[in-house]
């Protein structure tokens, strides 16, 4: 019988005021690190723009930036994840949220297409720790009957951090419009620092956090026994581990490339549209970028309105019909969104319902990743095998900017040629159904030890 019927108690009474404060600050390093991932997203385009001088140019080398930034992404989830099962899921958190808040904002500085993919790099280092280590920690530290949702809502919780980056947009876009930005700020520049502020507060609340009793004693035991605890020799070699392993890692880079190698460039389109829509009213070249930075912002708050009831529908069928058909549900749902949107957004009006269904699809696959993933893995590889999956799938990413920047110029290199690009390489979505047969069905089973 499940914990459910044998226990009908929400699953948040069974926390205890240590569970609330691993709970509510793993979740905003968490928030904070994809508000700082979409601050990247809004602002990525007008960066490349004002740094390159040529708009038909950039429309090629700001998807690389992309490539740049999940590149980071993966290595810092890889490292970071590893070292928290070594050295503590917090202490690293902690780590990992300095170096992405500190790097954001140091993107606003930079003087050439160069410098700035460097900077957007080393932002990704620090923000591919935190998913592996917030899911981890909360993993470790809530009660058995409450971890599935409480993973599940964490995950949800994180597209607030996207929506108050659309919100952070649309403010500064309007203030560029009236010249009321300080010291000659422009748009992007002023994103990312904002961007930086409130990660950085976290850390100090992150340093005084403790580290999961459970993992403290697990730790100690395998000083003893011999336990190498985030080992990638051990996770690796490892019949079970490395099959979860390598199996979760074709699941996750299906759903990240749909998101991060697709859907965070709907940004690209809703410009095209704004931009289109406006040509006859002779706007000047600063005007025109801050109604697109307005624009691209209202579009990005739209998709994760509807990314946070995706998350939470998703995560809630995960629990109550199982996980690997809530996968195959968010994974279909996130291909036909994309194709929507790709093929038919092309009025302004229709922003206003196209991105809440595509955020809908396309986020609500993380919510499920959120609660299988840590499900997959022993204790003393826990952050490393969550971090493997969900960040190594980057580098696979990573790739799609790429392929879609070589289909997009061989197309003729314009916003139809992008569209039929991003439509091709959704198809990727479908290859991580093919997988689920041969990875195992966890619901209402305990995490392996």
């Amino acid at each position: 019988m499940s914990s459910t019927t044998s226990n009908p108690q929400p699953w948040w009474r069974s926390l205890n005021r240590y569970h609330w404060s691993v709970f509510i600050v793993a979740s905003l390093a968490w928030l904070f690190d994809c508000l700082d991932q979409q601050i990247f997203n809004l602002s990525r385009d007008g960066a490349v723009e004002d740094l390159l001088g040529d708009k038909s140019k950039a429309i090629e080398l700001a998807a690389y930036t992309t490539s740049f930034f999940l590149t980071g992404w993966a290595i810092g989830g890889l490292i970071f994840g590893s070292l928290g099962d070594r050295f503590g899921r917090a202490r690293i958190l902690t780590v990992s949220l300095l170096i992405y808040s500190v790097c954001t904002g140091l993107s606003s500085f930079a003087t050439s297409y160069f410098g700035f993919c460097a900077c957007v790099f080393f932002t990704g280092l620090g923000v591919g720790g935190v998913f592996g280590l917030s899911v981890a920690l909360v993993a470790d530290s809530v009660p058995e009957k409450s971890r599935a949702p409480a993973l599940g809502l964490l995950q949800s919780l994180s597209s607030w951090g996207n929506i108050t980056a659309g919100l952070i947009g649309m403010g500064i876009g309007l203030l560029a419009a009236k010249n009321f930005l300080p010291f000659g700020l422009k748009a992007w520049q002023a994103m990312f620092l904002a961007g930086a502020v409130p990660a950085f507060l976290c850390v100090f609340i992150l340093a005084r956090l403790k580290e999961p009793e459970k993992w403290v004693k697990a730790r100690a035991e395998g000083a003893k026994t011999g336990v190498k605890f985030g080992s990638y020799f051990s996770l690796l070699k490892h019949p079970t581990w490395s099959k979860h392993a390598w199996l979760g890692l074709i699941l996750c880079s299906a759903g990240i490339v749909g998101l991060w190698g697709i859907g965070n460039f709907h940004p690209k389109i809703v410009r095209s549209i704004i931009e289109t829509h406006l040509a006859g009213d002779n706007l000047s070249p600063a005007a025109l970028a801050s109604k697109k930075a307005y624009w691209s912002s209202l579009g990005l708050l739209l998709q994760n309105i509807g990314g946070f009831f995706g998350m939470l529908t998703l995560s809630k069928f995960a629990q109550v019909k199982g996980r690997r058909p809530a996968f195959v549900l968010a994974l279909l749902l996130s291909f036909f969104c994309t194709q929507l949107v790709f093929r038919y957004l092309r009025e302004i009006d229709q922003i206003y319902w196209m991105l809440p269904i595509m955020g809908f699809g396309q986020y609500s696959v993380f919510g499920v990743y959120a609660i299988y993933l840590p499900e997959l893995f022993p204790m003393s590889l826990r952050s490393t095998g969550t971090s493997f999956c969900y960040n190594f799938g980057r580098l696979v990413a990573a790739t799609a900017p790429f392929t879609i920047g070589r289909i997009t110029k061989s197309l003729g290199g314009n916003i139809e040629g992008f569209r039929t690009a991003g439509m091709w390489v959704s198809l990727v979505l479908l290859l991580g159904i093919l997988v689920l047969p041969f990875l195992p069905e966890t619901k209402d089973k305990p995490l392996p030890e």
